[in-house]
């Protein structure tokens, strides 16, 4: 039986794209629903991936890119990448069609370098597309909306229904589609499998260069055992001795590229506001998979192996909170941060709106931690210049906990499965 498709906010930002753009690529990793997502709003497909025509449309490729472009629009050409030609072609039918919301293009990996000759700016438009969040996969209620926090519009009252042995099965499962709805065994298989293919052929793939599966099975560990962490390259490098895998700095940086090229890595970027006092900011990005579940697999991680270790469980909480918020935030023209001084004072994330409102995220999962969060937020807002810097549109604190308030001082208390766009 044919899986019901559930919506996603990335319908919504598609719609948006193809309103203001000739072309839309939608990027990220394998399996998060790019394709179903496309198909919902293309009125002809072209699959560059069906063994029964790939071996024709390459061909056409290389000689005709431009017959692949006919059909009605919007056009979805799906894993373009097989066929770099297709992205010229479809840059310059835009050109000549002068008309907006012709081709939908989706994509895996990051084609070679110089495998392109135009940028296709002005004319193709990019969206990340990443693994479903909880409010997408059913299991936020959605009573407290991220757009409402930075217009001022609730009051933060909300009760989850999250169990904390439901959260920790869809921090384990992902966000991936054809996992909802699974029971566990078959959930955890199909991202064990997930992680397997990445590892063994995925990760080669990207760039040609074939890759030890042992070396990138190392360093995914590694980097699920930092998930949430800035750990530097030699942090690393030093961790995977610890498994008796030696990988030297050059290998690890060569093989974080192939994985953030394949979208499987996603690492949050450091935010620099201006300050009301001179203090060192910390630029070091802080290490995320684009699911939680990718680092889990990656450790052989259960939901009763983490119910069993908190510190790590609270690691991979905090990852698929940064996960949700990004795809909040994409929704609302946002972006994700995190903050850190030399001081230690931090914030998990920063969503940073275009317009230049922004909030700070403390990421928590008891409640016995919300009071020290709480005043590292307002420590922080007190820090940063209003004067060149709006205030701070909201300062919260996202829990694993039940209830949901704003306090008096007004910090909002969220739980995570409160949360929506």
């Amino acid at each position: 039986m044919e899986q019901k498709y559930l919506s996603r906010i990335a319908d919504r930002v598609l719609d948006t794209e193809l309103e203001a753009s000739g072309a839309v690529l939608i990027e990220g990793p394998k399996w998060c629903g790019k394709t179903r997502t496309a198909e919902e709003k293309a009125k002809s497909v072209l699959y560059m991936q069906d063994p029964d025509y790939t071996a024709s449309y390459l061909k056409a490729a290389d000689t005709k890119p431009s017959l692949l472009l006919k059909g009605e629009t919007p056009r979805l050409i799906d894993e373009w990448q097989m066929a770099p030609v297709l992205w010229d072609a479809v840059r310059f039918a835009v050109d000549q069609r002068r008309s907006r919301g012709q081709f939908i293009l989706t994509g895996s990996a990051v084609p070679k370098d110089n495998a392109v000759q135009h940028t296709g700016t002005g004319r193709i438009s990019r969206m990340m597309m990443r693994p479903m969040s909880l409010f997408e996969s059913l299991e936020s209620n959605g009573s407290v909306s991220l757009m409402d926090l930075f217009n001022g519009m609730t009051n933060g009252e909300c009760i989850s229904n999250l169990t904390i042995e439901e959260l920790v099965f869809a921090l384990t499962r992902g966000g991936w589609p054809a996992s909802i709805g699974e029971k566990e065994s078959i959930a955890m298989r199909q991202v064990y499998e997930y992680v397997d293919a990445i590892i063994n052929i995925d990760v080669s793939s990207v760039d040609g260069v074939e890759k030890s599966p042992a070396r990138v099975r190392a360093l995914m560990r590694s980097l699920a055992r930092n998930v949430s962490t800035t750990a530097s390259i030699s942090t690393i490098q030093g961790d995977i001795a610890s498994d008796e895998e030696s990988i030297s700095d050059k290998t690890i940086s060569s093989y974080l590229n192939a994985l953030r090229r394949i979208f499987v890595v996603e690492d949050l970027p450091a935010w620099s506001p201006a300050m009301r006092s001179k203090t060192t900011i910390r630029t070091s990005p802080k290490r995320h998979f684009v699911d939680p579940s990718i680092a889990t697999a990656a450790l052989r991680a259960t939901p009763d192996s983490l119910l069993q270790d908190f510190n790590t469980f609270g690691l991979l909480f905090e990852s698929l909170c940064v996960r949700d918020l990004r795809v909040y935030a994409q929704a609302i023209d946002g972006e994700v941060f995190h903050y850190r001084d030399r001081n230690g004072l931090e914030a998990d994330a920063v969503v940073h709106l275009k317009d230049g409102r922004w909030g700070a995220v403390e990421v928590k999962m008891g409640a016995k931690e919300i009071e020290t969060a709480a005043e590292n937020l307002k420590t922080l807002r007190d820090k940063v210049n209003v004067e060149k810097m709006k205030e701070p549109s909201f300062l919260m604190v996202l829990t694993a906990t039940e209830l949901g308030y704003r306090r008096e001082d007004g910090v909002y208390i969220t739980p995570i499965g409160c949360l929506r766009d």
